[in-house]
């Protein structure tokens, strides 16, 4: 994005999220996402604004809370259609055990709908043992884990979860992740990554 464009949408968005106001929050990302794209409008303008919040006051909380709610919401109906389920494509995504941020799942699910790919996403802080539960049901060939930060990031759930899925393409996605992971899970550190990596063939099995 140009940098013009940057600056007008952080304090376009920034403004509606001081007032309070999720849904312009969504429209104003909505229109970002359709004009240039979501890998762009997540890490240019979504993420730095996010980043600045950091909650030291009762009214920082509140401007980050309406931030994020009317992100993920600009991000969960962008390029969807009810009447037209699309395939998952054979992708699960979820949250940690007990992590309840996965914001950055949100833009990955998009990232893949602009591509006309589907995933399954089922949302923050999913037990390792639902996950696997799920991955029986589903079958996907690649599970893409998302931690906020290191209390939720266990690198040793992951690689025995990868372990026990044979396979599957385990990636672990956030700043949680701060362990090392050794191969064949890999952290992903950007969306455009994460994009990529989900956007692979089927695992060989």
């Amino acid at each position: 994005m140009p940098a013009e464009a940057v600056e007008t949408a952080r304090k376009r968005l920034s403004a509606a999220a001081e007032d309070l106001d999720a849904n312009e929050v969504a429209a104003l990302l909505l229109a970002l996402a359709a004009d240039h794209g979501v890998l762009a409008s997540w890490q240019q303008v979504c993420v730095p604004l996010l980043a600045a919040l950091r909650g030291h006051t009762a009214a920082e909380v509140a401007t980050e809370h309406a931030l994020s709610e009317g992100v993920r919401i600009g991000l969960d109906v962008f390029r969807r259609e009810p009447a037209r389920q699309l395939p998952t494509g054979g992708v699960l995504l979820a949250g940690a055990e007990h992590e309840t941020h996965c914001l950055g799942l949100h833009a990955l699910a998009a990232a893949l709908r602009e591509r006309g790919r589907g995933a399954l996403l089922l949302g923050p802080a999913l037990p390792w043992t639902a996950l696997a539960s799920a991955v029986r049901r589903a079958r996907p060939h690649t599970v893409v884990v998302w931690s906020q930060t290191p209390v939720t990031g266990r690198a040793y759930r992951l690689v025995r979860f990868g372990r026990d899925t044979p396979g599957v393409r385990v990636h672990a996605a956030g700043p949680g992740w701060i362990e090392p992971l050794p191969p064949p899970s890999i952290r992903l550190t950007t969306l455009a990554a994460a994009t990529a990596a989900c956007l692979q063939g089927r695992a060989p099995c």
